[in-house]
């Protein structure tokens, strides 16, 4: 297999065979590739790495943060790795066009947001119209933004759940791609309760990047279809 790590534009990469040259070939008509974008631990990024069909679509990992894990499952799974440092740019158009230059230059058309803290700017949603996912810890509309789960159980609700949606320039708000609801238990802390919505988020995303890579994906205003 093949890494490339990539930080602040310079490039090291380190050849290790045909895996990886089969992992950065074409794709074909109809279907795309993507950059999964991650800051953290990576795990909804290892969901994807694990479903194989999805997984031979990712083009790059890029990262804001350097010592992010979801860096180190890439290069585990022979995937380019690209980091962008939020204090290197002096703006959020900034560093935004850093990161979609890098995606482009990979070759990758789509867009999908696994544990990306960061707010992209309109001009970077607007280089990849409908063609970026996100996925939120609750059911939107209700709860969002940050600490969704920690509102949920707040509001006493008795459903919350997971959903999944292309990016717009607001933040939770773009169309609603798939949801899946999620019990709250009367004794549910943060921790519990985010626990058993990350079980469904990392069912639930693999299918909905699928559909988006195969091109299942249409939209008209807000509402999505599949094919």
């Amino acid at each position: 297999m093949g890494v490339s790590h990539r930080i602040w534009g310079r490039v090291i990469r380190y050849d290790f065979g045909k895996l990886y040259t089969a992992r950065r070939t074409g794709i074909s008509e109809g279907k795309i590739d993507i950059a999964v974008l991650a800051s953290g631990s990576g795990t909804n990024l290892q969901a994807l790495i694990d479903t194989t069909d999805v997984a031979s679509h990712i083009r790059m990992v890029v990262s804001d943060e350097a010592e992010a894990r979801a860096l180190v499952r890439a290069t585990d799974a022979g995937i380019e790795t690209a980091v962008v440092g939020w204090r290197d740019h002096s703006d959020r158009d900034g560093f935004s066009s850093a990161v979609a230059d890098l995606v482009e230059e990979s070759g990758a058309k789509g867009v999908v947001l696994a544990g990306f803290m960061r707010v992209l700017s309109s001009s970077f949603i607007d280089r990849f119209p409908n063609r970026i996912l996100n996925v939120h810890p609750s059911l939107l509309p209700s709860f969002p933004g940050m600490n969704a789960v920690q509102n949920a159980l707040e509001h006493g609700v008795k459903v919350t759940g997971v959903t999944v949606h292309f990016v717009d320039e607001k933040v939770d708000h773009g169309p609603v791609i798939a949801q899946r609801s999620v019990p709250v238990e009367p004794d549910d802390t943060v921790e519990s309760l985010h626990a058993r919505i990350q079980v469904e988020e990392h069912d639930l995303y693999p299918t909905v990047v699928r559909a988006l890579v195969q091109g299942d994906l249409t939209v008209d205003g807000r509402k999505v279809a599949w094919r």
